[in-house]
């Protein structure tokens, strides 16, 4: 059950994060707190099959900031992604 916080707190972060990151025109809304969520859903359960307790500061920390982490970079690489596709299409269409 206390996976929920994780994956709530991770979504609310990635929230945040969709409107700190540029590109948004770029991207949907839901696209970084989707990859929070999912990310962090991954890594608590990983971390709980390991054997870290849900007492444990690190399972915290992971599960909500190493998700958000991830979706930044990830939401960074693909808004880098779609400019330079973007880019290369308007060349080819001469525009």
């Amino acid at each position: 059950m206390y996976i929920l916080l994780a994956l709530v707190a991770a979504c609310a972060l990635g929230v945040g994060a969709h409107f700190l990151i540029g590109g948004r025109e770029l991207r949907g809304v839901a696209l970084t707190p989707a990859i929070a969520t999912v990310a962090s859903g991954i890594i608590y359960t990983a971390l709980q099959w390991a054997g870290v307790a849900e007492d444990s500061i690190w399972l915290w920390l992971a599960s909500i900031f190493g998700s958000v982490a991830i979706a930044v970079a990830a939401t960074l690489m693909i808004v880098a992604i779609r400019r330079r596709t973007d880019a290369e299409a308007k060349a080819a269409l001469g525009i």
